[in-house]
């Protein structure tokens, strides 16, 4: 019993740790709609996985790229606004995903631990994904992090600086399709964004620059992690759902409290 908690644990803090800086510029740029769009279309890379015998997070990772680069091609061509083009997306590869699933006859899928996590049955394997996807997005991050920041403050200013802002764009797509297909298995399709957005927002009113944002919403993701799990163990309920119940109540928390606020 202690092992599946322990794998548990160390899933859950992988993803915080590195789905809060991502967050914050998620936060930033106001790219919210932008990850349930991915997070949505993560079913249907499940659906493929399953049909064509591939590893699922890579599955995951293909197609969320893929949706992204077709989301900056449709937003360029300015068709429909872009509110209404991810509501578009992100409920038809949702249901797409669905029907997709119901034609595996041959395979159970648990499609309860996909839209809301089964944090309790990560594996080894599953924690190899986490930490490895989780380290190959942070080190982007550190090494794009003034790239980043300096198109997320202003895209024409960053232009005149010299910036590639399409690539640099193309790049924080692809992080966030690496954490939406990590994050899976811990919080599921449906909670995915809520564990970048949450611990970012929150972290907002306690700290003073783009740094400490990022480092506090690592640790508050953490905070809420642990307690997810605590509760989840002792309470027997869901451990995605939880966690992120536990980060709201560290929002409320933060946002109720006499502290001045802050601004990042």
């Amino acid at each position: 019993m202690l092992e599946f908690l322990i794998r548990a644990l160390l899933g859950g803090l992988g993803v915080a740790a590195v789905a809060g800086p991502l967050g914050a510029f998620v936060v930033w740029r106001r790219m919210a709609y932008f990850g349930d769009t991915l997070a949505h279309s993560a079913l249907l890379g499940v659906a493929l996985g399953f049909l064509f015998n591939i590893n699922l997070n890579l599955a995951i990772v293909v197609l969320c790229v893929g949706l992204a680069a077709a989301l900056v091609t449709l937003q360029k061509k300015h068709i429909i606004a872009t509110d209404t083009l991810l509501g578009i997306l992100a409920h038809s590869a949702l249901s797409l995903g669905l029907v997709a699933v119901s034609f595996l006859d041959n395979i159970r899928i648990d499609l309860m631990a996909y839209l809301f996590g089964d944090l309790l049955a990560v594996s080894q394997t599953d924690l190899y994904w986490i930490y490895g996807g989780g380290f190959a997005v942070l080190t982007l991050l550190v090494a794009f992090w003034k790239p980043l920041l300096a198109v997320t403050v202003n895209e024409e200013l960053a232009k005149v600086e010299g910036y590639p802002v399409e690539a640099i764009r193309l790049l924080m797509m692809l992080l966030v399709a690496l954490v939406i297909a990590v994050a899976m298995k811990i919080v599921g399709v449906l909670l995915i964004t809520s564990l970048m957005i949450i611990p970012a927002a929150t972290a907002r009113k306690l700290s003073n620059t783009p740094v400490q944002m990022a480092a506090i919403s690592s640790v508050i993701g953490c905070l809420a992690v642990c307690g997810g799990v605590w509760s989840s163990y002792h309470w027997d309920t869901p451990t995605g759902p939880s966690v992120v119940v536990c980060a709201a109540l560290l929002f409320l928390i933060a946002y109720t409290s006499p502290l001045k606020r802050r601004t990042a």
